[in-house]
């Protein structure tokens, strides 16, 4: 990574940078792959699980601005940018897709509006905005997104970061109303299926980077009460729909994802 913004903390892990260098990316410092090799040596399937979450956000999003015929993506919590972003799946496919890319760390921030560009029919934009404020959040998402037109929700590894469940289903449930019908919702998260994983994830938090907290696949199931599931429902990210080239290598993985309709 290039020179340190004076702003940034390099001496405390981040979790965003820690993603970044589990995919490959070069945002992160020394103190960020020092936590993730450490995540690594206790849980080393921390790797597939980052690139099956990329690989299900990537199908998701090309069904989405494809056969579903969605035109709108709002990304909550997206991290830092890497490889098969949001807009970048979206526009391939739609390019006069709008996306709205929605984070409140300044690290985050920085990166996406130097280096995310998206087509010249579309529209790309990031907004500093707070989850748990989903009115602030929603407020701002109008000034770019029409919200009479479908919304595709898109809410990553993210939901893991608010400690209380039920308080994240209502963050759900809010974002959720305020969307038109004809929306969808995209969510995936990692599950407690595990103690290997528990133990790096008690590790990370520890860390000092923004907590995370593991749910089972029946709770992020219930993330998707009252919208229709497409299928195949709720299952581990690689299982969502592979392509014809994954047949075969396909590696099950403890983060489950789902896309809903609102009717």
């Amino acid at each position: 990574m290039s020179e340190p913004d004076s702003a940034i903390d390099t001496t405390v892990a981040h979790s965003p940078r820690i993603w970044n260098y589990w995919l490959g990316g070069k945002d992160n410092y020394d103190v960020d792959r020092h936590i993730g090799d450490q995540f690594r040596e206790i849980y080393p399937p921390i790797v597939d699980i980052a690139r099956g979450s990329r690989g299900f956000l990537s199908r998701a999003v090309r069904h989405l601005a494809g056969p579903a015929g969605v035109r709108q993506f709002l990304d909550i919590g997206t991290g830092l940018p890497t490889v098969d972003n949001t807009h970048e799946v979206a526009q391939r496919v739609a390019p006069d897709a709008r996306i709205v890319y929605v984070d409140n760390d300044p690290v985050v921030l920085a990166h996406a509006r130097a280096l995310l560009r998206g087509t010249p029919e579309g529209f790309t934009t990031y907004i500093d905005a707070d989850l748990h404020q989903t009115a602030a959040v929603l407020d701002q998402a109008r000034k770019s997104l029409d919200f009479s037109q479908p919304i595709a929700l898109m809410l990553m590894n993210i939901l893991g970061h608010v400690p209380d469940y039920d308080q994240a289903r209502g963050i759900v449930r809010e974002l959720i109303e305020a969307l038109p019908s004809g929306s969808y919702l995209v969510v995936a998260d990692g599950t407690d299926d595990s103690g290997p994983f528990e133990a790096a994830i008690n590790l990370w938090n520890a860390a000092g980077s923004l907590s995370y907290h593991l749910r089972s696949p029946e709770q992020i199931s219930r993330y998707f009460d009252g919208l229709e599931l497409l299928e195949p429902g709720v299952v581990s990210c690689p299982l969502w729909r592979p392509d014809s080239s994954d047949i075969g290598s396909i590696v099950s993985v403890e983060e489950y994802g789902g896309v809903a309709s609102k009717a």
